[in-house]
């Protein structure tokens, strides 16, 4: 399968990429209103993915996908919308450094969110990975 096929080398990307993310964003968002930055940023991600889709021949017809997939979806886009709104607004009032590791809650979030409503199951070790993450968003985000 190699690495490029492993979930972890995927995880690992995104994670770098959403590090730049939060450093390009902080820079670019100085004396511009955050909504407005966030609109800029998702006209470059539907060009891009949409070069994206065409580069690599992944269209599809939106009419042949099933309800279920158009409502969740749609919930994830509204969703995803504004914790980015919410995002941009921290990040033009707080630093970078400090408002990431909150935003990363996320994960504690989505374990707690799986469990409930997905019936994933976590170990003991995998809850106390969780709490550990916690604790250290929650350290990150104070000033001493």
């Amino acid at each position: 399968m190699g690495l490029s096929g492993s979930w972890q080398f995927w995880a690992l990307l995104s994670a770098g990429f959403a590090a730049l993310t939060a450093i390009f964003a902080k820079v670019g968002i100085e004396g511009i209103d955050s909504d407005y930055a966030t609109f800029i940023r998702t006209l470059v991600i539907i060009g891009m993915i949409s070069l994206f889709l065409s580069v690599t021949g992944k269209w599809q017809s939106p009419a042949g996908l099933p309800a279920r997939a158009w409502l969740f979806l749609v919930l994830s886009g509204i969703a995803t919308g504004l914790s980015w709104l919410a995002y941009f607004r921290a990040l033009q009032l707080g630093e970078a450094a400090r408002v990431a590791p909150i935003d990363k809650l996320s994960i504690v979030l989505v374990a707690v969110f799986g469990a409930v409503f997905l019936q994933e199951k976590l170990t003991g070790i995998n809850w106390l990975g969780v709490a550990m993450i916690a604790g250290g968003a929650i350290l990150l985000s104070f000033r001493v």
